[in-house]
């Protein structure tokens, strides 16, 4: 702010007082505000950032685990059985052991009635049911689904 004085060219005989811009000290003020505000509002954005970048991540795996599904699901009957084994070990579907992002494909009988009693899937197993999962190795992600030998 600024004091003008007045003079008789403006036919005004006491002190004016007129804005005419920002002080400094209100210039530095207004940057504060703004300096304390940008870090919350950044970090808002961030994270917005590293949820694409997950989702990027998870789709691409998705897709990668969903492709060799059905590539194994494809194979006859008979092959999938010959390589069937226990639903811990994983079967000669899987990739070579030093593949990057490698698929583990595990391939097991699976007991559909229960008949045995014991609420285990894997013991009294079907003939004609066969339970596959595709995993990536070293995470979480996987793909489950049952095989008959009627499909």
């Amino acid at each position: 702010m600024s004091i003008i004085k007045s003079t008789p060219a403006n036919n005004s005989k006491s002190w004016l007082l007129r804005i005419s811009g920002f002080s400094y000290i209100e210039v530095l003020l207004a940057i504060l505000l703004i300096a304390i505000a940008l870090g919350p509002a950044i970090e808002a954005l961030q994270t917005g950032i590293n949820g694409s970048r997950i989702h990027t991540i998870s789709m691409m795996q998705h897709y990668y685990l969903t492709s060799h599904m059905e590539t194994v699901l494809a194979e006859p009957y008979t092959a999938l059985s010959a390589a069937a084994g226990l639903p811990t070990v994983p079967s000669s579907y899987s990739d070579a052991p030093a593949t990057p992002n490698r698929r583990l494909v595990y391939i097991a009988y699976y007991d559909i009635d229960n008949l045995d009693g014991d609420n285990d899937s894997f013991t009294g197993t079907e003939p004609d049911m066969l339970w596959i999962k595709v995993q990536l190795e070293g995470t979480h992600t996987s793909y489950t689904s049952l095989c008959s030998e009627y499909d």
